[in-house]
């Protein structure tokens, strides 16, 4: 192999985790795969990858070779495709995966506006709320908020997510409306299990400091549509984002509290692995999602 051909492979390995599946991708046997990375190392003059006879992972040079190899391919195959013309109309099957419930209430309502544009595409959409591997579940795009961990993955910002705390009349009639975080310490509150710290609520102080409060209450559960109705039935206090309640916030059936206080650090992405850019579905999909979602999302609209 040559050294683009090398490189290729070493970044195939390093997705895949695997000599033989990077072997399969790149129609060539694994020991021609194994000689061409033991050559790279040897012409870098460091080693990329710890191989063992149970595991295979990168070296802190490799995961840095990686980065920056993987975004190369990428540009060239971008640079194919310019030539070659293959930005066609977009078509096949894409894989999209998204959180629970943004999923149902947002993203599944807009898949058929999506697929009335494009005739020669189907999706298959999977939503859940566990941290799914694009490359290892053979992912095209997924739809992501909050905080991106994996710098592998190329990401397109498409709208900040704004969170409030809310409850229902009836609760804050019955006890009362907290002025500062630390007044929640007084109230029921609902807490989403699937947080890393369960019943620390983070807000801001007058001087930006964070403002963290341990919370508590007698419901916690996975997922936000059913604190949403935990609020809305009066049992306490919920801490959500607006696309889940935007809606009962313009309705009036919730009410937020605390707003002078609130962190709004979060955003939604779409992420996808290196090169799926490239293909026309993905830039057709990730195209629709900002134009529909952002910059300004809808649900922070009503009223």
């Amino acid at each position: 192999m040559d050294r683009l051909a090398a490189i290729e492979a070493f970044v195939r390995v390093a997705e895949t985790h695997s000599f033989s599946e990077a072997a399969r991708r790149l129609h060539a046997s694994q020991s021609a795969v194994s000689r061409a990375i033991s050559g790279l190392e040897a012409e870098l003059g460091a080693r990329l990858l710890h191989r063992t006879t149970r595991s295979l992972t990168l070296t802190e040079a490799g995961r840095g070779y990686f980065e920056r190899a993987a975004r190369i391919l990428a540009d060239l195959d971008e640079a194919n495709l310019a030539v070659t013309q293959l930005q066609a109309a977009p078509r096949g099957r894409l894989r999209v995966n998204a959180p629970m419930s943004f999923g149902f209430l947002h993203l599944a309502p807009a898949l058929p506006d999506f697929l009335a544009l494009y005739p020669e595409l189907s999706v298959d959409l999977s939503m859940s709320d566990r941290f799914v591997d694009l490359i290892e579940e053979g992912v095209d795009v997924a739809v992501r908020i909050g905080a991106l961990e994996d710098s592998s993955l190329i990401a397109r910002k498409l709208a900040p997510i704004r969170r409030v705390v809310c409850a229902s009349p009836a609760y804050l009639n019955a006890r009362g409306t907290p002025l500062a975080p630390d007044d929640l310490k007084q109230h029921d509150c609902l807490c989403n299990s699937n947080i890393a710290v369960l019943h620390e609520w983070r807000f801001a102080a007058a001087d930006g400091k964070l403002w963290p409060v341990d919370v508590r209450g007698r419901l916690s559960a996975n997922n936000g549509d059913a604190l949403r109705v935990a609020a809305l039935k009066g049992l306490g206090l919920a801490n959500l984002p607006t696309f889940i309640v935007g809606a009962d916030l313009q309705a009036g059936t919730l009410m937020t509290v605390l707003d002078d206080f609130a962190v709004q650090d979060l955003s939604m992405s779409a992420v996808y692995p290196p090169g799926r850019h490239l293909s026309p579905k993905v830039r057709a999909f990730v195209d629709f999602l900002a134009d529909r979602f952002g910059p300004r999302p809808y649900w922070d609209l009503i009223g």
